[in-house]
């Protein structure tokens, strides 16, 4: 195979055995030089990789060696050669965060999945939803609140009851983690340029921590969410398992 490949695994055992297989089979290119990135492991592992080597705009084809594997490839190992050159590409666009903390520090981050926030103790979070500088919510008083792109939208948002959003739709999930009052706000569509601010209500009584995908800061005082367009990533599937035929697929599981 002319593609220039450079693996990379997770710290499981199945992960490493693939990688030196792999890597005897194909060799190992520098990462620099390489035509596609190949993330051996989870949606978790793949997700690192997305956020360390996205700067370089090579293309992932993951393989799924770990316990979770929707935004990867099944494990086809031996046929590498025969399904990259057939895979299909999909551009995900991240999410940024900009953290204002307790201790007066700012700080940014990206995230390809979501955005989330969620209580630090037993108190409920008391948050002030905004909405491109207009005030939507006075208060909600849940354990959490999420923002989640596409890609991520069949992940934990799928899992706190939010909707599925297909890939090529401009669209952000605003969903409640178990969400106390308003009892009924089942959440919001939003188009994808909109800028979310969620302001933490009496944080040092009901402190809030907020993840991007597994970047992590506590005692927020705010977050503000926007779409990061100078940051994206190419992943590659097998064209019978298409992430767009995934996330439809999905929304008729029963």
């Amino acid at each position: 195979m002319d593609t220039k490949l450079h693996f990379l695994a997770s710290d499981t055992d199945e992960a490493q055995d693939a990688l030196k297989g792999l890597c005897d089979h194909y060799g190992q290119h520098e990462i620099e030089a390489c035509d596609i990135i190949v993330p051996l492991g989870g949606d978790g592992f793949l997700l690192e990789c997305l956020h360390q080597y996205h700067h370089l705009n090579k293309a992932f084809y993951g393989v799924n060696k770990g316990s979770e594997g929707f935004l990867l490839n099944q494990s086809i190992s031996a046929r590498l050669s025969e399904r990259i050159p057939k895979s299909h590409a999909i551009k995900l666009h991240a999410l940024n965060m900009t953290v204002k903390t307790a201790d007066g520090q700012t700080h940014d981050s990206i995230a390809f999945n979501e955005i989330a926030l969620f209580r630090q103790t037993r108190q409920t979070a008391h948050i002030e939803i905004v909405i491109d500088d207009k005030k939507r919510l006075d208060m909600l008083v849940a354990d959490g609140v999420m923002v989640a792109t596409p890609a991520g939208s069949t992940a934990y948002n799928l899992s706190a009851h939010g909707p599925i959003i297909p890939l090529n739709a401009p669209l952000l999930a605003l969903t409640p983690i178990s969400p106390y009052r308003p009892r009924r706000w089942k959440g919001a569509l939003l188009p994808q340029e909109s800028t979310i601010t969620f302001n933490v209500l009496d944080p040092k009584k009901r402190p809030v921590n907020v993840s991007g995908d597994f970047t992590e800061f506590r005692d927020v005082i705010s977050v503000e969410v926007r779409k990061k367009n100078s940051v994206s990533a190419t992943l590659l599937f097998d064209p019978d398992e298409a992430l767009e035929e995934r996330i439809m697929r999905e929304q008729f599981t029963v």
